[in-house]
Protein backbone atom coordinates (compact mmCIF):
# COMPACT_ATOMS: atom_id res chain seq x y z
CA UNK A 1 0.00 0.00 0.00
CA UNK A 2 2.38 2.74 0.58
CA UNK A 3 3.81 2.27 -2.88
CA UNK A 4 0.82 2.64 -4.51
CA UNK A 5 0.47 5.80 -2.36
CA UNK A 6 4.07 7.13 -3.47
CA UNK A 7 3.05 6.24 -7.13
CA UNK A 8 -0.13 8.59 -6.85
CA UNK A 9 1.91 10.83 -4.96
CA UNK A 10 4.71 10.85 -7.56
CA UNK A 11 2.53 11.20 -10.71
CA UNK A 12 0.28 14.37 -8.48
CA UNK A 13 3.97 16.10 -8.56
CA UNK A 14 4.44 15.34 -12.12
CA UNK A 15 1.08 16.27 -13.36
CA UNK A 16 1.48 19.52 -11.26
CA UNK A 17 5.27 20.61 -12.93
CA UNK A 18 3.51 19.54 -16.38
CA UNK A 19 0.44 22.36 -15.88
CA UNK A 20 2.95 24.76 -14.78
CA UNK A 21 4.50 24.62 -17.63
CA UNK A 22 1.89 24.35 -19.79
CA UNK A 23 0.80 27.30 -18.70
CA UNK A 24 4.15 29.38 -19.39
CA UNK A 25 5.05 27.66 -22.72
CA UNK A 26 1.53 28.53 -24.21
CA UNK A 27 2.11 32.10 -23.15
CA UNK A 28 5.21 32.36 -24.78
CA UNK A 29 3.62 30.76 -27.99
CA UNK A 30 0.58 33.55 -27.24
CA UNK A 31 0.91 37.26 -27.36
CA UNK A 32 -1.99 39.48 -26.60
CA UNK A 33 -4.24 40.21 -28.84
CA UNK A 34 -5.62 43.92 -29.61
CA UNK A 35 -9.21 43.39 -29.91
CA UNK A 36 -11.73 44.11 -26.90
CA UNK A 37 -11.53 40.77 -25.06
CA UNK A 38 -7.95 40.85 -24.88
CA UNK A 39 -7.86 37.18 -26.12
CA UNK A 40 -4.08 35.29 -27.17
CA UNK A 41 -3.28 35.03 -30.44
CA UNK A 42 -0.75 32.36 -32.05
CA UNK A 43 2.17 34.40 -33.33
CA UNK A 44 3.12 34.03 -37.28
CA UNK A 45 6.80 33.63 -36.36
CA UNK A 46 5.70 30.33 -34.16
CA UNK A 47 3.40 28.78 -36.51
CA UNK A 48 6.28 28.85 -39.20
CA UNK A 49 8.16 26.90 -36.80
CA UNK A 50 5.93 24.54 -36.25
CA UNK A 51 5.25 23.77 -39.67
CA UNK A 52 9.31 23.74 -40.27
CA UNK A 53 9.62 21.08 -37.42
CA UNK A 54 6.07 18.85 -37.13
CA UNK A 55 4.49 19.70 -41.09
CA UNK A 56 1.36 21.22 -42.31
CA UNK A 57 -0.96 19.38 -40.68
CA UNK A 58 0.41 20.34 -36.96
CA UNK A 59 0.56 23.80 -38.01
CA UNK A 60 -3.37 23.59 -38.81
CA UNK A 61 -4.11 21.91 -35.48
CA UNK A 62 -2.28 24.76 -33.80
CA UNK A 63 -4.35 27.41 -35.73
CA UNK A 64 -7.97 25.08 -35.04
CA UNK A 65 -6.52 25.06 -31.68
CA UNK A 66 -6.42 28.53 -31.14
CA UNK A 67 -10.17 29.46 -33.17
CA UNK A 68 -11.53 27.00 -30.31
CA UNK A 69 -10.01 29.11 -27.56
CA UNK A 70 -11.62 31.88 -28.92
CA UNK A 71 -14.71 30.86 -29.85
CA UNK A 72 -15.07 28.84 -26.63
CA UNK A 73 -14.78 32.44 -24.25
CA UNK A 74 -18.25 32.87 -25.17
CA UNK A 75 -19.80 29.71 -25.21
CA UNK A 76 -21.97 28.07 -22.88
CA UNK A 77 -20.42 26.00 -19.84
CA UNK A 78 -21.94 22.18 -22.00
CA UNK A 79 -20.93 23.79 -25.02
CA UNK A 80 -17.21 24.38 -24.31
CA UNK A 81 -17.28 20.76 -22.83
CA UNK A 82 -18.72 19.40 -25.82
CA UNK A 83 -16.52 21.11 -28.12
CA UNK A 84 -13.36 20.71 -26.44
CA UNK A 85 -13.35 17.20 -26.02
CA UNK A 86 -14.49 16.73 -29.55
CA UNK A 87 -11.64 18.67 -30.93
CA UNK A 88 -9.23 16.09 -29.12
CA UNK A 89 -10.97 13.29 -29.98
CA UNK A 90 -11.49 13.70 -33.24
CA UNK A 91 -8.05 15.59 -34.37
CA UNK A 92 -5.21 13.48 -32.29
CA UNK A 93 -5.13 9.41 -32.72
CA UNK A 94 -4.30 7.42 -29.53
CA UNK A 95 -0.50 6.29 -29.81
CA UNK A 96 0.42 4.35 -26.83
CA UNK A 97 3.86 6.17 -25.40
CA UNK A 98 5.92 3.22 -25.09
CA UNK A 99 5.54 3.71 -29.40
CA UNK A 100 5.72 7.11 -29.47
CA UNK A 101 8.05 8.43 -26.81
CA UNK A 102 10.16 4.90 -26.20
CA UNK A 103 8.86 5.10 -23.17
CA UNK A 104 6.38 3.21 -20.36
CA UNK A 105 5.08 6.13 -19.25
CA UNK A 106 5.16 9.89 -20.75
CA UNK A 107 2.68 12.62 -19.79
CA UNK A 108 2.89 15.01 -22.91
CA UNK A 109 2.23 19.20 -22.63
CA UNK A 110 -0.41 20.26 -24.87
CA UNK A 111 1.95 21.78 -26.92
CA UNK A 112 3.49 18.13 -27.66
CA UNK A 113 0.46 16.60 -27.97
CA UNK A 114 -0.71 18.70 -30.74
CA UNK A 115 2.33 18.79 -32.60
CA UNK A 116 2.95 15.14 -32.64
CA UNK A 117 -0.72 14.88 -33.52
CA UNK A 118 -0.78 11.60 -31.17
CA UNK A 119 -1.13 10.77 -27.52
CA UNK A 120 -2.64 8.54 -25.23
CA UNK A 121 -5.46 8.48 -22.92
CA UNK A 122 -3.53 11.08 -20.01
CA UNK A 123 -2.42 12.97 -23.04
CA UNK A 124 -5.83 13.83 -24.15
CA UNK A 125 -6.92 14.39 -20.55
CA UNK A 126 -4.42 16.94 -19.85
CA UNK A 127 -4.56 18.82 -23.38
CA UNK A 128 -8.84 18.94 -22.42
CA UNK A 129 -8.19 20.08 -18.83
CA UNK A 130 -5.63 22.71 -19.75
CA UNK A 131 -7.63 23.64 -23.01
CA UNK A 132 -11.27 23.75 -20.44
CA UNK A 133 -9.26 26.51 -17.99
CA UNK A 134 -7.92 28.37 -20.36
CA UNK A 135 -11.56 29.27 -22.22
CA UNK A 136 -12.81 29.68 -18.60
CA UNK A 137 -14.04 26.46 -16.68
CA UNK A 138 -13.36 27.16 -12.91
CA UNK A 139 -10.40 24.55 -12.33
CA UNK A 140 -12.58 23.40 -9.31
CA UNK A 141 -14.90 21.86 -11.59
CA UNK A 142 -12.16 19.78 -13.10
CA UNK A 143 -10.75 16.44 -12.36
CA UNK A 144 -8.12 13.79 -13.92
CA UNK A 145 -9.74 10.88 -12.88
CA UNK A 146 -7.93 7.66 -12.70
CA UNK A 147 -10.27 4.32 -13.68
CA UNK A 148 -9.95 0.88 -14.42
CA UNK A 149 -11.36 0.18 -17.84
CA UNK A 150 -13.25 -3.26 -17.19
CA UNK A 151 -14.16 -3.81 -20.94
CA UNK A 152 -10.13 -4.49 -21.32
CA UNK A 153 -8.80 -4.14 -17.66
CA UNK A 154 -6.91 -2.12 -18.07
CA UNK A 155 -5.58 1.24 -16.24
CA UNK A 156 -7.05 4.09 -18.16
CA UNK A 157 -7.50 8.07 -17.71
CA UNK A 158 -10.78 10.71 -18.26
CA UNK A 159 -11.43 13.87 -17.33
CA UNK A 160 -14.02 14.61 -15.02
CA UNK A 161 -16.30 17.42 -14.99
CA UNK A 162 -18.82 18.23 -11.52
CA UNK A 163 -21.20 20.90 -11.90
CA UNK A 164 -21.36 21.32 -8.27
CA UNK A 165 -19.31 19.35 -5.36
CA UNK A 166 -21.44 16.64 -5.03
CA UNK A 167 -23.10 16.04 -8.67
CA UNK A 168 -22.88 13.23 -10.48
CA UNK A 169 -19.42 14.14 -12.77
CA UNK A 170 -19.45 13.99 -17.23
CA UNK A 171 -16.84 11.75 -18.02
CA UNK A 172 -14.96 12.93 -21.34
CA UNK A 173 -12.99 10.03 -22.39
CA UNK A 174 -11.02 9.38 -25.45
CA UNK A 175 -12.11 5.46 -25.61
CA UNK A 176 -15.49 6.69 -26.18
CA UNK A 177 -16.53 10.27 -27.37
CA UNK A 178 -19.93 11.18 -26.21
CA UNK A 179 -19.94 12.83 -23.12
CA UNK A 180 -21.72 10.69 -20.41
CA UNK A 181 -22.60 11.04 -16.47
CA UNK A 182 -20.37 8.90 -14.61
CA UNK A 183 -23.17 6.28 -13.50
CA UNK A 184 -23.82 5.05 -17.39
CA UNK A 185 -20.27 4.40 -17.67
CA UNK A 186 -20.26 1.11 -16.25
CA UNK A 187 -17.48 0.16 -18.48
CA UNK A 188 -15.50 2.35 -15.78
CA UNK A 189 -14.42 1.66 -12.23
CA UNK A 190 -13.09 5.08 -10.59
CA UNK A 191 -9.80 4.61 -8.14
CA UNK A 192 -9.02 8.32 -8.03
CA UNK A 193 -8.80 11.76 -9.45
CA UNK A 194 -6.65 15.22 -9.03
CA UNK A 195 -6.71 18.52 -10.63
CA UNK A 196 -3.92 21.19 -9.93
CA UNK A 197 -4.35 21.05 -6.57
CA UNK A 198 -5.69 18.61 -4.91
CA UNK A 199 -6.24 14.88 -4.58
CA UNK A 200 -9.30 12.91 -4.26
CA UNK A 201 -10.16 8.69 -3.49
CA UNK A 202 -13.12 8.93 -6.79
CA UNK A 203 -16.40 7.87 -6.39
CA UNK A 204 -18.93 7.64 -8.99
CA UNK A 205 -21.29 10.35 -7.41
CA UNK A 206 -19.91 13.44 -5.72
CA UNK A 207 -16.35 15.33 -5.78
CA UNK A 208 -15.06 12.14 -3.34
CA UNK A 209 -12.68 12.12 -0.28
CA UNK A 210 -10.48 14.49 -0.10
CA UNK A 211 -7.07 12.80 0.79
CA UNK A 212 -4.30 15.26 -0.12
CA UNK A 213 -3.26 18.72 -1.28
CA UNK A 214 -1.01 18.99 -4.98
CA UNK A 215 0.87 21.84 -3.97
CA UNK A 216 2.55 23.80 -6.95
CA UNK A 217 6.20 23.56 -7.36
CA UNK A 218 8.76 25.97 -8.43
CA UNK A 219 10.38 23.44 -10.81
CA UNK A 220 8.81 24.57 -14.20
CA UNK A 221 11.88 26.82 -15.42
CA UNK A 222 13.75 24.21 -16.03
CA UNK A 223 10.90 22.15 -17.67
CA UNK A 224 9.75 25.01 -19.95
CA UNK A 225 13.57 25.71 -20.99
CA UNK A 226 13.58 21.68 -22.13
CA UNK A 227 9.91 22.00 -23.65
CA UNK A 228 10.47 24.76 -25.64
CA UNK A 229 14.46 23.60 -26.57
CA UNK A 230 12.35 20.69 -27.88
CA UNK A 231 9.33 22.23 -29.52
CA UNK A 232 11.53 24.92 -31.57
Amino acid sequence: MPAVKHQILFRIIIFVVICIACISIIREFFSEASNVYGWLQLQPVILEKIEKKYGLAARQRFVDWQKLMDAGKIMTEQDKLEQVNDFFNRNIKFVDDSVLWRKSDYWATPVEFLAKGAGDCEDFSIAKYFTLIEIGVDESKLRITYVKALDFNLSHMVLTYFESPQAVPLVLDSLKPNIRYATDRKDLLPVYSFNGRSLWLAKIKGSGQLVGNADQLNLWADLKRRMLEKLL
